[in-house]
């Protein structure tokens, strides 16, 4: 169960701040005069932290939190000398910091001063399906002028966020963390603590973006590959390979540098509302514990973040206690927090660095025992390109040393046998070809035969002519993967060539062991993508073609995600969290946020012990938008 009781090997409690510290927010009207104004407490430059032993946000004796008041309107936003219009809560990006405490029963009155409607959803927490606070699956949504009362019992604890669930009113600010403190000690201690809200920013009509990806779905990638990258592959590679590469590449109508729909050209990378250029401050005193609470709130952003020269330890993913690992680097699909523990003991400044997976642009945050140091900003690494593994074809990636080997948590290489992988694949090796059926509940789906691999490059065996493939997606999908693998041992593309310790999906152990009993029946959801014409969903259908997925209350199902696309998905789960199967058995981490690679099979634990409606989707938003959502029905 998820945080559901503080474990019982508990050293020293974080019990939160003082009700006053989290509740403060701006209060501006007409037109925002400046961004300390703009935005919430915890996001205020410089911010000294919140001591890990102050008094709890509320009163323990009461198992009722003091209703809280939450305003969505519009305000301008400026960033240096640009001002765009952003939907705020209480007046402030981000929206406030909300504490409480597990156990208590919460009020949130959220009023609509829009001139549409509006919801905020509780994301990663477990509440009455009422409350989910998605539009036309649990409620009908907030209209203008309306105010809707969410009501629930606090059952977990840990770092979580909220956000909208309508149009693109997340991307344009409409997030903010929700911290919940445990009822009794954790297992690990900190002395202070930071939130650390990650976010990507659009001064565009997001609406207007996306029509733009419809109509051109590369516009905004301007590192693609140039006259002078195919001479440096030559002088490399040799004429021949890097010619057929560029031929293969062509041929298949993709592009190795897709990482992102929309990049840097287009987006301004926040972190606690902040720009690069006038970046938050953190305060800490040397020799401290200090715990930082991330959480990637980004519409459409994956990050890498790291903190040169401090060591991260993890405690937490999703809010749940994982044993702690120490890491150098970790890579944040959209929606997933990750708790960690830095301990800097130098009277220096350290930078806090989230650089985007497709190296278009970074956000940037400071770590400093006063407010007047900076630390040097580090240099943006060289974009990665797409390989093999990314295509469906991590065997003949892995067969060709295309893959580099990274640092595992024992200390080993990365290289991992068919069994391996099928242990961690819920327990069998991934199909070589997709079922046609692929994705019907409550079908156990088996693979085929392999396809014979055609002639041609090397790099490229396994593909097949466009013609001659078998896509039993239909149009709406546009590369089957043909020997797709877990890749639970791999920090992503891009990451871990450098030497730095990356924490992978392996690492993730979580503390408090439990049942392990077996699924009844496995339900395969295959991720498709036609990204020239920018449709997403699941086995090649959009949201608006798919009947709810029906689930027994009570039920235990293994979910297996086969991602037959080139880009990275956090898929989310509303109501539930999943148990991701990477190896650990009893001990697999829960998550609510799980990032499919690009060409992998992963799966799931789910307990369907939530009545009610609840929405599965990619939380790139504009995946979203655009047909990957699904529905599952617990009945």
């Amino acid at each position: 169960m998820p945080n559901l009781k503080p474990s019982s090997i508990s050293a020293s409690a974080y019990s939160g701040a003082t009700r006053r510290d989290f509740f403060r927010v701006s209060a501006a009207a007409g037109l925002w005069a400046g961004l300390s104004r703009f935005t919430p407490a915890y996001a205020q430059l410089p911010h000294a932290g919140h001591s890990a032993r102050a008094a709890p946000a509320t009163s323990p004796a009461s198992a009722d939190a003091v209703p809280v008041d939450l305003v969505i309107g519009k305000m301008d936003f400026r960033l240096g000398d640009r001002i765009g219009r952003a939907v705020t809560v209480n007046g402030s990006l981000p929206a406030p910091l909300l504490r409480f405490r597990q156990g208590q029963n919460v009020e949130l009155r959220v009023t609509n001063r829009l001139t549409e409607r509006t919801s905020i959803h509780w994301h990663g927490l477990l509440l009455p399906n009422a409350m989910d606070g998605v539009p036309g699956v649990t409620f009908k949504g907030i209209d203008p002028g309306e105010t809707f009362v969410y009501r629930f019992p606090l059952r977990q604890y840990g770092t979580y966020w909220y956000h909208s669930h309508s149009g693109m009113q997340e991307q344009l600010g409409l997030y903010g963390p929700f911290i919940i403190d445990p009822a009794e000690p954790e297992p690990f201690s900190a002395v202070r603590e930071h939130t650390v809200v990650l976010s990507d920013w659009t001064f565009s009509d997001p609406m207007r973006l996306l029509a733009k990806l419809k109509k051109q779905s590369d516009f905004s990638n301007l590192q693609q590959r140039t006259l002078g990258d195919f001479i440096d592959d030559i002088s490399s590679q040799g004429f021949k390979r890097a010619w057929a590469d560029r031929k293969e590449w062509g041929r298949m109508r993709m592009d190795p540098t897709d990482f992102a729909d929309i990049t840097g050209a287009n987006f301004t990378y926040l972190l606690n509302g902040r720009p690069a250029t006038t970046p938050w401050t953190g305060i800490f005193k040397p020799g401290e514990r200090v715990r930082l609470r991330f959480i990637n709130s980004a519409a459409t952003t994956n990050f890498d973040v790291r903190i040169p020269g401090l060591k991260m330890t993890v405690v937490q993913a999703d809010g749940q206690n994982v044993e702690p690992v120490e890491v150098e680097e970790f890579r944040m699909g959209a929606a997933e927090t990750y708790d960690v523990i830095v301990e800097p003991t130098e009277d220096r400044a350290y930078a806090l660095f989230a650089e985007t997976i497709d190296r278009s642009g970074f956000a940037l945050g400071t770590l400093a025992p006063r407010a007047d140091m900076m630390p040097p900003v580090p240099a943006r690494r060289k974009r990665p390109l797409r390989t093999m593994a990314d295509m469906g074809m991590a065997e003949m990636a892995m067969n060709e040393s295309a893959m580099p080997k990274m640092a595992t948590r024992e200390g080993g290489m990365a290289g991992m046998s068919a069994a391996e992988h099928a242990a961690m694949s819920g327990g069998k090796p991934a199909p070589s070809s997709p079922p046609a059926m692929a994705g019907m509940p409550g079908m156990n789906h088996g693979g085929g035969t392999p396809p014979a691999a055609p002639g041609g490059h090397a790099g490229m065996a396994g593909m097949s002519e466009p013609g001659e493939m078998k896509n039993p997606f239909g149009p709406a999908n546009s590369m089957v993967a043909m020997s797709p693998m877990s890749r639970a041992h791999e920090p992503g593309t891009g990451l871990g060539e450098d030497g730095r310790r990356v924490l992978v999906y392996r690492d993730l152990i979580a503390l408090d062991a439990r049942p392990a009993s077996p699924p009844e029946r496995e339900i395969i959801l295959n991720v498709t993508g036609n990204m020239e014409r920018f449709i997403w969903g699941f086995d090649g259908k959009k949201f608006s073609e798919s009947e709810p997925i029906p689930l027994r209350l009570g039920e235990r199902v293994r979910l297996t995600f086969i991602n037959h696309t080139m880009m990275e998905h956090p898929l989310h789960l509303h109501g539930m969290f999943m148990e991701l199967e990477n190896g650990a058995a009893g001990l697999a981490p829960l998550k609510h946020t799980v990032t499919v690679k690009p060409g992998e099979q992963i799966s799931v634990l789910l307990t369907a012990d939530a009545p009610g409606h609840w929405a599965f989707h990619c939380h790139l938003a504009y995946h979203m938008d655009a047909g990957m959502f699904r529905v599952f029905s617990v009945v």
